[in-house]
């Protein structure tokens, strides 16, 4: 598949606000895609590439040759010089680095080189979110969007499981299963704009109404002695918290999968400004942070992403201790929710959900 196929792509969606003529035009461009080129180009039409790190940036995408008149660079071809590129290090990788880049760009057309510039760069702009992706994946394979939305939770993106929607459909993506050790992507949450009408939206009976903290997403999985701590973009910050990494390993478990956040606290026991406690997913030091869980989505060998959500806290509750898990109160009372709330603001935090 041509490079210029996807550039195309991407240019139509990013011309129109419908999210349906998005889907349309992505389904197409994947449907067209060979079975070897679907990873990458889900990727592409994500709007990023599948190297998390290419060594470039502004300035390495700046000074570019003329552009190619005819298009010719294939969609593998762009994922084997970036895989390149990733791959240079040490001494003289940065004058390697630039010619490659000059190759590569060489053989780009002028839309190519504006929209390779914009991936390299983050700045490509055409509303086509992962969640829009995945929305064609399942109208390209014919598969249920559900079942794409839950293999992608579970296998921690949508690129991983393109080719299982493609190739085994819905028996393939329903073999995806929770892994202790691989960060899942987090579940999507809905506003409200005060809490009556969150109240109102999740209907009759007891609400969970949370503490809401300003702090650093975490997902933490331990099997024995191994911890893994992830942040809500999948990231790998486990050496940069090692309070976390002890707290987990004094848990009473093997196995275990949590969500919470990480926060920096004052003298007080106040939040401190983001900014501190965000500095640690930058380096090891610096102010302390303390985890604070809300959600258990997996115990000693049982998943528990299906269990209703009082199993879920009953069992978070047995697990972890009390000045490690989010506040929470379970109501179905308006004063009651809005007491909790006037709590939580004057605590420091930033509300409740």
């Amino acid at each position: 598949m041509l490079l210029a196929e996807v550039v195309a792509a991407s240019r139509e969606v990013s011309a129109t606000r419908s999210r349906t003529a998005k889907v349309v035009t992505m389904a197409a461009c994947l449907a067209e895609a060979g079975p070897d080129e679907r990873e990458v180009v889900a990727s592409y039409l994500g709007g990023s590439l599948l190297q998390r790190r290419t060594g470039l940036g502004w300035r390495g995408v700046s000074g570019l040759p003329e552009p190619g008149e005819d298009p010719s660079l294939l969609v593998l071809e762009v994922h084997d010089a970036f895989e390149r590129l990733a791959a240079m290090s040490g001494t003289g990788s940065q004058g390697r680095r630039a010619e490659a880049v000059a190759e590569l760009f060489r053989r780009a057309t002028a839309d190519e080189q504006a929209w390779l510039r914009g991936v390299v760069t983050g700045a490509v702009r055409q509303g086509a979110l992962d969640a829009l992706v995945q929305e064609a994946v399942a109208k390209a394979a014919d598969v249920p969007l559900a079942e794409v939305r839950r293999a992608a939770m579970l296998a921690g993106g949508t690129v991983p499981i393109v080719t299982l929607a493609f190739e085994q459909g819905v028996p393939g993506l329903r073999g995806v299963g929770l892994e202790v050790g691989r960060p899942v992507l987090p579940m999507l949450a809905a506003s409200a704009p005060d809490l009556e009408a969150a109240l109102a939206k999740a209907g009759p009976g007891p609400v969970a109404v949370e503490t809401k903290l300003d702090g650093i997403r975490i997902q933490v999985h331990r099997r024995g002695d191994e911890v893994v701590v992830a942040t809500r973009s999948l990231d790998d910050i486990t050496a940069r918290l090692p309070e976390v990494v002890e707290a987990a390993l004094s848990l009473p478990a093997t196995t275990v999968v949590l969500d919470g956040e990480a926060l920096a606290l004052d003298d007080a026991g106040r939040p401190r400004a983001f900014q501190e406690t965000a500095s640690r997913t930058a380096q090891a030091g610096g102010v302390a942070v303390t985890p604070y869980f809300f959600d258990v989505l997996h115990l000693d060998a049982h998943d528990l992403l299906d269990a209703p959500g009082h199993e879920r806290q009953a069992a978070l509750e047995r697990l972890v201790p009390e000045a490690w898990r989010v506040p929470r109160l379970v109501t179905d009372d308006l004063a009651e929710a809005r007491s909790f709330l006037a709590g939580a603001l004057a605590a420091g935090h930033e509300g409740v959900r």
